[in-house]
């Protein structure tokens, strides 16, 4: 009898391992030197100017390093762009993850990156070793992702660059309080820069990254996975999904900026490049009354602006200004402003201009509210 059922079990194996064949995942690879490549669905990059470094490439986004005795070095795992779009044209950005961190001296953990024409790198830190970068005056913060985050710009004069030795600049976002795990909306960054005059070019590199700098120690990015395009960064509409009232359920309530009230002695309809309304001088605006069962939700703005000036419109909620939406160009963007304090009941919802200056105009599609 147990013969038999061995026999049958053998059986069931076989036809299983024929019909489910085995997950085709890449194996995991340990690298030693200065590499770059493709892994799992991700590029990768490992590299130092001197040291002892190793990586070893895991499934999806995920790796672990470890580094000694170096000067500098990166580990990084991300998504490469071909430099012919802005963040906009790429659509929404953001990394969720999860690490384990353990520098011994100088060090980040953070999203990092480069774009061209203007040649910029860039840091999203989420932690860091023994001192905290890049040392420079605040441009001011951006409240994401459960934290708030100082802004810097700084120049990196005669340095090397993904374009051999250039001055260039670097713009920061660094987290307040350290973490290790979690999102980082990095789109909300781009944005939060660029509406402080910090231009951004085409995209070459967003990478989930750890740093050294003169020190030694190891991390385990042990989850990982970036998200490129969608809602948030200019494809499509998305299709709306009926819900509650904002605080009434949960869910997302979207509105159509063609449909609510326009008004102002130049706001029209438009339709391109979507059908919105055009916000063409101060005063201009769109409104309607909204209910709220709670009184904080978070606001989400398609629009772009007509060039490449910067487009800058307010969201006012019971007569009060809450936040102001930037658009850096003319292709069509979502500008999120999270956590917005407001009344409850009846509201009435503006988006208006007051900054006009002439110099662009500002398109508008549909509003979200989380």
């Amino acid at each position: 009898m147990r013969q038999k059922r061995v026999k049958l079990f053998l059986s069931v194996l076989m036809v299983m391992t024929m019909i489910f064949p085995a997950f085709s995942a890449q194996a995991a690879t340990t690298i030693t030197s200065n590499q770059t490549g493709t892994h799992d669905g991700y590029n990768y990059e490992l590299w130092k100017d001197s040291g002892t470094t190793s990586m070893t490439l895991n499934s999806g986004g995920t790796f672990s390093c470890e580094w000694s005795n170096i000067n500098n070095a990166l580990f990084r795992k991300g998504r490469r762009f071909n430099e012919t779009q802005t963040h906009q044209q790429v659509g929404n950005i953001s990394v969720n993850y999860g690490a384990t961190y353990s520098p011994n001296g100088n060090s980040y953990l953070c999203v990092y990156g480069w774009t061209v024409s203007p040649l910029v790198e860039f840091y999203i830190v989420d932690s860091w070793g023994s001192w905290r970068p890049p040392g420079a005056s605040s441009k001011g913060t951006i409240t994401v992702d459960g934290g708030t985050y100082d802004i810097y710009q700084t120049t990196r004069t005669n340095q090397p660059s993904i374009k051999g030795t250039q001055t260039f600049q670097q713009y920061w976002s660094v987290r307040t309080s350290k973490r290790t795990s979690g999102t980082i909306s990095v789109t909300q960054h781009f944005n939060a820069w660029e509406s402080r005059g910090m231009q951004l070019g085409k995209m070459y590199e967003v990478a989930l990254t750890v740093e050294g700098y003169q020190s030694s120690g190891s991390a385990n990015v042990y989850s990982h996975t970036m998200s490129v395009g969608g809602g948030g960064g200019g494809g499509g509409n998305p299709t709306p999904t009926p819900t509650p009232p904002p605080g009434g359920g949960g869910g997302t309530t979207k509105k159509e900026c063609e449909s609510m009230t326009i008004s102002g002695q130049y706001a029209g309809r438009i339709s391109n490049p979507f059908s919105g309304v055009a916000l063409y001088a101060n005063n201009d605006k769109v409104s309607y009354t909204q209910y709220f069962a709670s009184g904080t939700h978070s606001f989400s703005l398609r629009g772009c602006s007509n060039n490449s000036n910067m487009a800058r419109v307010d969201l006012r909620i019971g007569g009060q200004h809450k936040g102001t939406f930037y658009y850096g160009g003319s292709y069509p963007a979502v500008y999120t402003i999270n956590n917005v304090s407001h009344g409850t009941g009846n509201q009435t919802i503006e988006l208006i201009v007051t900054a006009d200056n002439g110099q662009w105009d500002a398109f508008i599609d549909y509003l979200e509210i989380k």
